[in-house]
């Protein structure tokens, strides 16, 4: 089964129309906020995965809604549920579920990341064979029949063009379409209303065994069929040290290069789906080279918010990476967050919240 036009358009809105008005206190448990915010598209890729004081992912959703935010996107490591076959942790997911729920959010889970039991030995967690493959499924469909009433879009993989994200083997977009239909049927015999995406591309000009293109690995999954394994698609879209209106062009890696993903789609007639961003953004570190100056990074992620919602029609969510990282990476990932680690709001994060809110 495959959602396209209006259906589509129907299907994601109903998941991030929420009401009522705005407050700053934490609801209480199991209680979900009424929110109603300004800029429906708004959202930020959280670092939960290894926070592990239920208060501090309790505070992160709490600051994320207030900064004005109707979307949340967090990894699930498929290896951290499942350490055996069949035997489930769920502990920390109810907590991260639980807590966007609370706060009226709408979760996107990106689930990868193979157990060892799952893969051949002396492999990376990014490896999956034939057989990951089907177990990878059964782990899906649990996920999705515990999470059936608070989680509707799912992330199949990520960065699949590029060879660590691949299990260092050499990219292979019609290996990862197997991948994908496998990860769509079961997330589908769940829950028949689940909006899956596949894994956002590497935005990368390079074409080799390491890494390929993502205009080229998307054409390629394309032709190998995918088509009709996805709902929505699914786009990372890093500034560096472009400004947003820079134009796209398949020569430069920019935000604006979204605008080509999007070409891509449309010219396999897939133009009636909506895309997801579900990392973007700019990095104001001191001495990286791809970083721009604080302002530069304020200024430019409130300018990709207005020109997405003003110029992508096609756009039905816009994620920054990242909000808070649970301990520091004491290099320029520290840069990319909106509050540090005490949860102390960054400019960018109150230049997000002003302009949300006003």
């Amino acid at each position: 089964m495959r959602v396209v036009g209006s259906a589509a358009l129907i299907a994601v809105i109903a998941t991030i129309v929420v009401s009522s008005s705005l407050t700053s206190a934490t609801s209480p448990r199991g209680q979900r906020s009424a929110v109603q915010q300004k800029h429906p598209i708004l959202g930020v890729h959280t670092r939960l995965t290894d926070e592990v004081e239920p208060w501090k992912i309790q505070r992160t959703m709490q600051m994320v809604r207030e900064m004005g935010a109707t979307w949340v996107v967090e990894y699930f490591p498929w290896t951290y549920v499942e350490p055996a076959k069949g035997q489930y942790d769920w502990a920390h997911v109810d907590l991260v579920v639980d807590a966007a729920h609370d706060e009226g959010l709408t979760l996107v889970a990106r689930i990868d990341n193979v157990p060892p039991w799952a893969r051949p030995a002396g492999t990376t967690d990014r490896y999956i064979d034939a057989r990951g493959i089907q177990d990878y499924g059964d782990f899906l469909a649990a996920f999705v029949r515990r999470y059936l009433d608070r989680v509707r879009h799912y992330i199949v993989w990520n960065e699949q063009n590029t060879t660590m994200e691949w299990g260092f083997r050499p990219v292979d977009p019609e290996g990862y379409v197997e991948l994908l239909k496998v990860a769509y049927t079961r997330i589908k015999e769940a829950d028949p209303s689940a909006l899956v995406l596949p894994g956002a591309l590497a935005p990368t000009l390079e074409r080799s065994r390491d890494a390929l293109d993502d205009l080229v690995y998307l054409q390629r999954m394309y032709d190998a069929g995918a088509k009709d394994y996805f709902d929505l698609m699914n786009i990372h879209s890093y500034g560096l040290r472009s400004p947003p209106d820079d134009p796209p062009s398949p020569n430069r890696i920019n935000f604006a290069r979204a605008a080509l993903i999007r070409e891509v789609m449309v010219r396999n007639g897939d133009g009636e789906k909506l895309a997801f961003i579900s990392e973007a953004g700019w990095n104001d570190h001191p001495r990286w080279t791809k970083a721009v100056r604080p302002a530069q990074r304020v200024e430019y992620t409130v300018r990709a918010i207005e020109k997405a919602e003003a110029e992508w029609p096609w756009l039905v969510g816009l994620c920054f990476w990242t909000f808070r990282l649970p301990f520091p990476a004491r290099n320029y990932n520290d840069q990319y967050t909106f509050v540090d680690g005490e949860f102390r709001p960054k400019p960018v994060y109150e230049a997000v919240r002003d302009w949300a809110h006003r």
